[in-house]
């Protein structure tokens, strides 16, 4: 059963080598929508003496990434696509389709 994900943009189908490759190289924690991803920052501690001699080291922080399939009326199918939550409230401001559309997701 072949599927079109929407955040690789491709037609993948399990089965072929290529889609499952393929699939598997967009799988970044990646918004499709605003394109944010994860940040190393340093892990911070009130007790900076305490650190002094037991650092507490960088510490990745992770986007709220969901994975939503929505129906789009204008193209009369569902789509799935991993975005983040400000991704979300974009999509909910000024519709779906314009949003998928303007990210180059959907024709």
């Amino acid at each position: 059963m072949a599927a079109f994900c929407v955040g690789c943009a491709h037609i993948w189908h399990p089965s072929t080598e290529l889609g499952a490759s393929a699939h598997k190289q967009s799988m970044a924690r990646i918004c499709a929508i605003t394109g944010k991803h994860s940040q190393v920052g340093g892990g911070y501690s009130n007790r900076t003496r305490a650190t002094k001699f037991n650092p507490t080291g960088a510490r990745r922080r992770q986007v709220n990434l969901q994975k939503k399939t929505l129906f789009i009326p204008e193209l009369g199918k569902k789509v799935t696509i991993t975005v983040s939550a400000k991704g979300l409230k974009t999509m909910k401001k000024r519709g779906a389709y314009l949003t998928l559309k303007k990210a180059g997701l959907v024709k």
